[in-house]
């Protein structure tokens, strides 16, 4: 019971009122009398060549197909855009001898729950929340996380169409501070979509943000939906996953998934081609920044040739044009426009120049009168080598004067020159102009943790650092160094502190994705002051690919200061902002028509 004089803390809605129309219609007209809604009869027979549509595709349950020849005529049915499956292949080798040209064995593993013998794990998570798909803000939201973790989105139609959706469900999972969807998880009921005799369901695209803070989302996503099919009485769960997804094939042992001989069939298309197609020499070893682009040109018919994989060099040739890259740096960028980007004091200068508001700076030198001078006057500097990239070297906050040697001691270990800057509040904003059109904003925030209890600071940060490297192919990891533990010191806390359940904390202050931070979408509602100053901040270097930091309080409002110029911005964190798609209209305008 509530004491006198406290109120009830509102709880976190999601975003937009438009319920999802049929959803909300079954509640209200479907039920009848002395039936389930949406229960089959029982004595019903399974139905014959069922498809279901997914909105990103359509499944095809080859269990109800009475030959190849009808499953493969629906596969060639297979929409633009769309990744269509057809799951339980009884003999995939004989499907495949049929059409080799058409279709390929998918390389996945299929896994099997089997739920009468699942047990529900009690414990609840904090600070977010699993509950049922319930509004069009929600179904943006899934589109969010499929996007950020490279997924085929579900087509915009797809949730308020009028359709039969009793056999799918919908679980996401909600950030309680930010009301954002950080994860999703769809499941099929087979019984209830074409009587199945085998009492099975089958789960489907498992998907938790890369940004997201809080530690075993996708695991409750998992077992919410186990459970759910568990009341409803059927008897299995299956799940398809790549061969080679480590992290996710150790999540389903975890849960007691088994291994199961059925097979998946897909058709050769844009979509699957890294599946079945023989692959660029090197491709593999590409960082995601580059491999991006490479498969945005190879789409195009773009000739790709891998110079030095491991440093995302490669040349692309097209109509008697050829141009060298390396990931988003290209030779239409000028020897003296990177020299600008690449040193942030003469950057500063340029883009002062053209009018832009920077922050008050100076070099650390050997005066140290100054350098105490130009601390007490801003109270907190920021201290950064004078080039350098992926945020090396770069402490954020310095108030004090030992922290300052400190930090300008790490800075030097990336450059002999080091800069102090004045110290902003507020939030990290990048801009991605390419041929001086603004393409992507993008909020970047300082890594997170969120205590769950039991494990130490460092071991949150462990497995938020595992999240991170498997989202990004190994390029972003919060780093144990001499600023993460200033910044812990700074809160009282250590590596070998634990942190308490629900509490959550910055590990570091810098926003540098390649140390472990975040970044969030904001090109639909950057102010337009914001776009036009970074775009004239392009134009004062005279790059036509380049990433400029701002610091703003707010990306909605007009203020701003800025940061730096990166001539090389990493593409691949901006989806779905069609970045590579934009960088390949640069260098080759007439392929557009290919796109």
């Amino acid at each position: 019971m509530k004491k006198a004089g406290e109120k009830t803390a509102p709880r976190q809605r999601a975003k937009g009122t438009k319920a999802v129309s049929h959803r909300l219609k079954q509640l209200r007209t479907r039920a009848q009398p002395g039936r389930q809604v949406g229960r089959p009869d029982a004595s019903e027979k399974q139905k014959e060549d069922v498809v279901l549509d997914c909105g990103w595709g359509r499944l095809l349950f080859a269990q109800t197909f009475l030959d190849d020849e009808t499953l493969l005529s629906k596969l060639r049915e297979e929409a633009p855009s769309s990744r269509d499956i057809a799951f339980y292949v009884h003999d995939p080798h004989v499907l495949l001898s049929r059409a080799p040209q058409e279709v390929f064995l998918d390389p996945s593993h299929t896994f099997r729950l089997n739920l009468s013998t699942y047990r529900a794990r009690a414990r609840r998570m904090r600070a977010v929340t699993i509950r049922r798909l319930s509004t069009e803000a929600d179904a943006d939201g899934i589109n969010r996380v499929y996007a950020a973790c490279g997924m085929v989105q579900i087509r915009k139609d797809f949730f308020s169409s009028d359709r039969d959706n009793r056999s799918l469900t919908y679980f996401v999972a909600q950030d309680d501070t930010t009301g954002e969807i950080v994860g999703t998880v769809t499941g099929i009921d087979h019984q209830r979509l074409f009587n199945d005799p085998d009492r099975g369901a089958s789960l489907w695209c498992l998907a938790v943000h890369p940004h997201a803070r809080q530690p075993g989302i996708g695991e409750r996503l998992v077992g919410k939906l186990a459970e759910h099919f568990q009341a409803r009485g059927l008897s299995h769960l299956d799940l398809s996953v790549m061969h080679d997804n480590e992290l996710a094939i150790k999540l389903y042992e975890k849960l007691n998934f088994h291994r199961m001989p059925l097979f998946a069939i897909k058709r050769k298309n844009a979509i699957n081609e890294k599946f079945f197609a023989m692959p660029h020499q090197s491709y593999d070893a590409l960082n995601p920044y580059a491999r991006l682009i490479v498969d945005e040109a190879t789409r195009r018919g773009i000739h790709v040739e891998i110079t030095d994989a491991e440093g995302g060099f490669f040349r692309l040739s097209h109509g008697g044009r050829s141009i060298h890259c390396r990931e988003s740096l290209c030779e239409l960028t000028s020897g003296v426009a990177m020299s600008i980007a690449d040193d942030k004091a003469v950057a500063r200068r340029v883009v002062a120049t053209a009018g832009l508001a920077v922050p008050d700076q100076i070099e650390a030198g050997d005066d140290r009168a100054r350098i105490a001078a130009f601390l007490e006057k801003h109270g907190k500097l920021v201290v950064k080598p004078a080039r350098g990239e992926q945020g090396r070297g770069i402490s954020v906050g310095i108030a004090t004067l030992d922290a300052l040697d400190a930090a300008i001691a790490e800075a030097r270990t990336v450059c002999d020159r080091v800069l102090l800057e004045a110290c902003f509040e507020g939030e990290d904003l990048r801009l991605v102009i390419i041929d001086f059109k603004l393409v992507a904003a993008a909020v970047r925030r300082p890594p997170r943790v969120i205590g769950d209890g039991r494990s130490t600071v460092a071991a949150l940060v462990e497995m938020q650092s595992r999240r991170r490297e498997a989202a990004t192919g190994g390029e972003s990891r919060i780093p144990l160094d001499a600023e993460t533990d200033r910044c812990l010191a700074e809160q009282g806390l250590n590596l070998d502190t634990v942190l308490g359940e629900g509490r959550e904390i910055t590990v570091r202050k810098a926003a540098n994705l390649h140390t472990g931070g975040s970044i969030h979408d904001v090109t639909d509602t950057v102010h337009p002051d914001l776009v036009a100053a970074a775009c004239r901040a392009a134009r004062a270097i005279d790059i036509p690919v380049v990433g400029i930091d701002f610091m703003v309080g707010d990306p909605s409002e007009p203020d701003y200061v800025f940061i730096e110029a990166n001539e090389r911005p990493g593409l691949a964190n901006h989806e779905p902002q069609p970045t590579a798609a934009r960088f390949v209209d640069l260098l080759f305008p007439g392929t557009r028509a290919m796109v």
